[in-house]
């Protein structure tokens, strides 16, 4: 039976919940379908499929009469697709971007998956039916999440209640250097009132959540040079610099002995958690024995004071990613190395500045250099922390769409990772982005045998469904 919101009598939440029931069999078949596409952005052997993964996609989209491409950038497509929206109030209500990415990460170690990772597979698990394959979460799964609500308001009514328009990229998992250019082109075709994301996670699987706070990230590389050839230790050693020496003591001093950051200016714009936000994250039963217990570990270490959620979802971090330099052999050889290098993560919180962060961690290296070395640095990549107004109306909106498909209010969480693309979308497109992902710890992303509970699929299709339901019903 068709609820035609032209005729202005759009379809319930529950007639969308029973239709998305009613096709999940079909749904799971086209996401199976997806993931079978090895589309792995970061090996030039893949682009082919890359390409081919994207062009699915823009089928899929068409389908529900999106006017859909795989737009050309500087490296792989951008799909992106629109519809105006159904009903003759359409342009009055608000424009909705969603944003996720086609993309995936290598498979090796391929020896460790139970079934191949491109031959996406339904077995049993202690919760249900999951999805075995790379992608299946992170971020094909949840990217379906979205083209299947859509499906669903298309069978039910022909289309969206409200403008919606979809860019979904192919480089998130290489680095996203299209994404910026894109964005700067592309802004008229892009505009909108909020963009939603959905690559993040839930709490677990009964319990939905809205991500409000996102670390930001600066990644710089640093390289300490010396002598002009590695030298025999006898003969220069005490005599000359040594790079690996120098580095080491750079990587001592950048933590005090609270665990702190001694970087100067590293805290500025840091702000402490409000207290009724610390009493929420308290309630919340985060077991520091699973947590630690998973990893082999008995005791939580870092900044002193805070508590393990505090640490991983509001406070700034400082970490070595990867340090070599010498030999690293087998055996012994007695050599002082020309240069040493060290791979360092920061992750950023509130309003501290990433292009501040590391120009700051560069005069920290510079003032610890002796005399004969001179250090080279490489950037990886900056991008701000996110804080989303816990006030917003568009949060709300979420909110009560959660509610009607989990029969309970989503928790508001941070997380301690970084999806560098929201920042981009603010600050280009000027819009606020809200984190509504489906996720589970246990998923393996980026490991093998990555999986998707089917329950977890099911419930962000309904999930998107209701939350475009309730964003039609707010004003522009």
């Amino acid at each position: 039976m068709s609820h035609d919101t032209r005729s202005g009598n759009a379809p319930t939440t529950q007639l969308l919940l029973a239709e998305i029931d009613r096709a999940f069999d079909a749904s799971t078949a086209r996401l199976s379908e997806f993931l079978r596409i090895p589309s792995v952005s970061t090996d030039p052997a893949f682009d082919g499929e890359t390409r081919r993964c994207a062009d699915w996609l823009v089928g899929q989209l068409r389908e529900l009469g999106f006017v859909a491409e795989a737009a050309k950038t500087i490296g792989h497509p951008m799909v992106v697709a629109h519809h105006a929206g159904v009903g003759p109030d359409a342009t009055k209500r608000p424009r909705i971007l969603y944003y996720g990415h086609y993309d995936v990460q290598p498979a090796d170690p391929l020896e460790l998956w139970a079934s191949p990772p491109f031959e996406p597979t339904v077995v049993d698990g202690p919760r249900g039916k999951r999805i075995v394959a790379r992608g299946a979460v992170d971020d094909k799964g949840q990217v379906m999440g979205i083209v299947e609500a859509l499906r669903a308001w298309h069978t039910l009514a022909g289309g969206p209640p409200c403008p919606v328009t979809l860019m979904i990229e192919g480089e998130e998992e290489s680095g996203s250097r299209s994404l910026e250019p894109f964005l700067h082109g592309a802004k008229d075709r892009l505009a909108a009132d909020v963009c939603v994301v959905s690559d993040t996670g839930m709490w677990d699987i009964k319990t939905p959540a809205i991500t409000t706070r996102l670390r930001g990230l600066v990644y710089s590389e640093v390289t300490i040079h010396g002598p002009t050839r590695d030298l025999h230790s006898g003969m220069y050693g005490g005599a000359v610099p040594n790079p690996i020496n120098v580095l080491a003591r750079v990587v001592a001093d950048l933590h005090d002995a609270e665990r702190k950051v001694m970087i100067p200016g590293f805290y500025d714009g840091v702000s402490d958690v409000p207290a009724e936000t610390l009493a929420q994250w308290d309630s919340l039963g985060f077991s520091d024995a699973e947590f630690l217990g998973d990893i082999g570990l008995t005791e939580g270490f870092g900044e002193r004071g805070r508590t393990t959620i505090e640490r991983t979802w509001s406070r700034p971090t400082c970490d070595v990613n990867g340090i070599f330099g010498g030999y690293t052999g087998k055996g012994a050889k007695t050599v002082i190395a020309a240069h040493a290098t060290a791979k360092i993560s920061f992750r950023l919180v509130s309003k501290q500045d990433p292009e501040k962060i590391a120009a700051a961690f560069e005069a920290f290296v510079l003032a610890r250099l002796p005399a004969g070395c001179r250090a080279e640095f490489e950037r990886h990549g900056t991008n701000p922390a996110i804080e989303v107004s816990e006030t917003s109306r568009f949060l709300g909106a979420a909110d009560r769409g959660l509610r009607a498909v989990f029969a309970k209010s989503p928790l508001l969480i941070g997380s301690g990772g970084s999806i560098p693309a929201v920042g981009s979308i603010g600050r280009i497109l000027g819009m606020d982005s809200l984190l509504v992902g489906f996720g589970l710890d246990d998923d393996c992303v980026h490991s093998p045998n990555e999986k998707f509970e089917l329950e977890c699929y099911r419930n962000a299709i309904g999930s998107h469904a209701a939350m475009l339901s309730e964003f039609a019903a707010l004003s522009r």
